[in-house]
Order: structure tokens, then C-alpha cells, then sequence
């Protein structure tokens, strides 16, 4: 029981750095125009 006490803290604390890593990515544009991409590995160059 004593090890929800650490587990729960580093849980919610893991989630809050996956959402600022997703927010950074999103704000950096990562995710921005993202269909040039598949369609370059496609074409003959």
C-alpha cells in the first residue's frame, strides 16, 4: 500500500511531461503539414 503513495505521484507527474512534450511539438509544427512526407518516400526522384 505504501508504494501507491511513490507510484501515484510519479504517474501524475509522467503524464504532465507527456503533455508538455506534445504541446511543445504541436507549438514547434511538428505536426504541421505532415502529407508531403508520405508522398515524397513514394515519388522517383
Amino acid at each position: 500500500m505504501d508504494i501507491l503513495f511513490l507510484l501515484i505521484p510519479f504517474s501524475v507527474v509522467l503524464v504532465l511531461l507527456i503533455l508538455i512534450a506534445l504541446w511543445w511539438a504541436v507549438d514547434r509544427g511538428q505536426f504541421e503539414d505532415v502529407e508531403p512526407e508520405g508522398q515524397r518516400i513514394l515519388r522517383e526522384d
